[in-house]
């Protein structure tokens, strides 16, 4: 069954990107210690990122993530979702106007302007069909940025949400949870990976900044967790 999975890293106090994010800085200021178990050479770690991309049927993200990836120093032959690990999904762009033009036409980008609903079933249509031809239940993957996964969250899309929590406070971002309608969780699984430590001018900007937590409901107490609605 294709199930439709909010995937994506999250700092201690909340926030999917630091400070400042934008298209020549897209996880913002010190937001790289984020995604440091996905460069890592841990095997646990690598197994994680393998069979996350292994399900991936069709990914879907937003007009602000899609201009940093297909910007000039996004993705390329070695960086990018799933690189090195398996093939590449089609992808599908959730924004107001399609792109004059794209750099990365290797990839299979689909462009849908009716919102986030549409996109969601476009894709869904897309792993389904890819599901088919590989014999195997293939996922949607909602990779961000964290105003999609949040909207999607909130319209009630989500089957599954996997969090990737990592070892920094970032002290301010673009946050993932923004109050409004309660979710209640079920939580199907959590996974241990090492410890990667954030580096040390990120820990002391944390420091400096005297951010505190935005309100999340329900603490989060492992490195990474999925859950599902009830």
């Amino acid at each position: 069954m294709t199930r439709i999975v909010a995937d994506i890293s999250i700092s201690l106090d909340g926030f999917v990107t630091g400070p400042g994010p934008g298209p020549d800085s897209g996880l913002g200021a010190g937001g790289e210690a984020l995604h440091t178990w996905a460069f890592s050479d841990d095997p646990e770690d690598r197994r994680i990122l393998r069979e996350g991309t292994a399900r991936s049927g069709a990914v879907v993200l937003g007009r602000r993530l899609f201009d940093v990836v297909d910007g000039p120093g996004g993705w390329d032959d070695t960086t990018g979702y799933g690189a090195g690990e398996v093939g590449r999904p089609a992808f599908v762009v959730v924004t107001a106007s399609p792109p004059e033009s794209v750099r990365l036409t290797g990839l299979d980008w689909t462009f849908v302007t009716t919102g986030l609903a549409d996109a969601v079933a476009a894709a869904r249509a897309r792993a389904e069909a890819a599901s088919a031809d590989r014999g195997a239940d293939l996922d949607v993957v909602l990779m961000g940025g964290g105003a999609t996964i949040g909207s999607a969250l909130e319209a009630g899309l989500v089957d599954v949400l996997s969090v990737h929590l990592a070892p920094v406070v970032l002290g301010a971002g673009t946050p993932l949870f923004t109050g409004g309608t309660r979710h209640p969780l079920v939580r199907r699984g959590v996974t241990g990976g090492t410890r990667h430590p954030a580096p040390a001018g990120a820990a002391r900007r944390d420091r400096d900044t005297g951010g505190h937590p935005p309100g999340v409901r329900r603490p989060l107490t492992a490195v990474r967790g999925s859950a599902g609605r009830r």
